[in-house]
């Protein structure tokens, strides 16, 4: 398995999705990418800003990519192994103008207004393209991933994403030194980060919706505009990771999942609504 760096470059960020985007770097499944992203406003400090390519087009966030996979197919499913998400110095957490928190990071601790928070950073964006041609958005998370906003997604843990398209075409940005579920402002504190990611396949693992794996327990993710139907796509992917994982029947699943998994509201800010179900592992014995 080889490393791949992305250097922190104007030609390998990106700022919407499509599938007919040239990736920047190609990797063989199982390799791992350092990746190097402003903040979600393209800024690497608070005076520096990064002029995309064509701004008029690149609207959206700051990502890297995209990355191809080798040999990956649609409708298999990409592991996303997340090795390590370092911040920047800094970070501004914004709301309606003209309200701001610019806040000073170090040593895992961000300093503003004068409070302090202990962080805990992690990627808001994860995902690949819809497979419809044309400019699609980076705001809404979609079922293949994109802006999912997940402060549970930090260094040690790993997302799983069904494939819309060959070779994946991944990309990754939004750094969140800090973020609270729902992120109920619009933004967390938003810091340009330095990232390191493992990409591979997992042709056992079919899904219609995404999951992770996170420290004690699993996640299943839904995303609709109405919060209840979100709802509903998170704990119809919950039961069938219990039926996987658990060898219960779907009727048991249902059952114990009213008992044992939590419902958690991801983010209520990015047009389409994001809830995640967790079931800990620690739940049943």
């Amino acid at each position: 398995m080889s490393t791949h760096e992305l250097p922190l470059d104007a030609a390998n960020l990106h700022g919407y999705f499509s599938r007919e985007l040239e990736p920047v770097l190609t990797v063989e499944a199982g390799d791992t990418v350092r990746i190097s992203v402003p903040n979600a406003g393209w800024d690497v400090a608070r005076d520096e800003h990064v002029a995309s390519r064509d701004p008029s087009l690149h609207t959206g966030h700051a990502l890297a990519g995209p990355i191809e996979v080798r040999g990956i197919r649609a409708a298999q499913t990409l592991s996303v192994r997340i090795d390590d998400v370092t911040p920047g110095p800094w970070g501004v957490t914004l709301s309606e103008p003209p309200h701001r928190i610019d806040w000073d990071l170090a040593d895992g601790v961000g300093h503003g207004l004068g409070r302090s928070v202990q962080l805990a950073p992690f990627l808001g964006v994860l995902g690949m393209p819809p497979p419809d041609p044309g400019v699609h958005t980076t705001t809404p998370p979609r079922r293949w991933g994109g802006n999912i906003d997940c402060k549970e997604l930090v260094a040690g843990t790993t997302l799983f994403l069904p494939i819309p398209i060959d070779g994946a075409l991944f990309s990754a940005g939004d750094g969140h030194a800090l973020q609270g579920d729902g992120e109920v402002s619009g933004t967390a504190i938003e810091a340009p980060v330095t990232a390191t990611l493992t990409l591979d396949l997992r042709d056992d693992l079919p899904l219609e919706w995404p999951i992770a794996r996170i420290r004690g327990a699993w996640l299943s993710f839904g995303f609709d505009e109405h919060l209840g139907r979100a709802a509903r796509i998170a704990v119809d992917g919950m039961l069938d990771l219990m039926e996987r994982e658990l060898g219960v029947a779907r009727g048991d699943a249902l059952a114990l999942a009213s008992v044992v998994v939590d419902l958690r509201v991801t983010q209520v800010v990015n047009e389409t609504l994001g809830v995640h179900a967790v079931l800990r592992d620690d739940a049943l014995r």
